[in-house]
C-alpha cells in the first residue's frame, strides 16, 4: 500500500471526525479500483446538529490544508440522512445509522483496503 501525503491527509481528516464524535469512522483506499476519487471517509452521525458540526470542522480542515470542496453543499433538510462532501481525491460520507445500514458502502466497496478505522 502506497503511503502518500494524500493518504496522511485522509487519515488525519478521519481522526478529526472521530475526535468530534463521528462513529465507526473508516477510510477506504479506492485508488486501485477507479480514477474518480482516491479515498472514501465514512462516518456515522447521531443527529442533524452533529452532522452540521462535523461539516464545519471538515470545512475548517480543508481550508487549513488548502483543499477545495468541489461540490458546494445545498441547504440540507434537517431530516437528511446522508451528506456527501467532495474534496476531489477525498470524498466524505456523513450518514445516519439508518442510511449507513441501508447503503452499506463498506460492503459495496469491500475490495478497497481499509487505511484507518476508529477503534470504537
Amino acid at each position: 500500500m502506497l503511503h502518500t501525503k494524500e493518504t496522511e491527509i485522509a487519515c488525519n481528516l478521519a481522526k478529526l471526525i472521530f475526535e468530534h464524535k463521528g462513529q465507526r469512522v473508516v477510510v477506504l483506499d479506492l485508488r486501485s479500483l477507479h480514477t474518480w476519487t482516491d479515498f472514501f471517509i465514512i462516518s456515522t452521525v447521531t443527529s442533524s446538529t452533529h452532522q452540521q458540526g462535523l461539516q464545519r470542522h471538515i470545512k475548517e480542515f480543508a481550508q487549513a490544508e488548502h483543499i477545495d470542496i468541489l461540490r458546494r453543499q445545498r441547504k440540507a433538510p434537517a431530516e437528511d440522512e446522508w451528506t456527501l462532501i467532495d474534496m476531489g481525491t477525498i470524498v466524505v460520507h456523513l450518514m445516519t445509522e439508518k442510511a449507513r445500514m441501508f447503503y452499506d458502502l463498506e460492503r459495496l466497496w469491500s475490495e478497497a483496503p481499509i487505511l484507518w478505522k476508529a477503534e470504537s
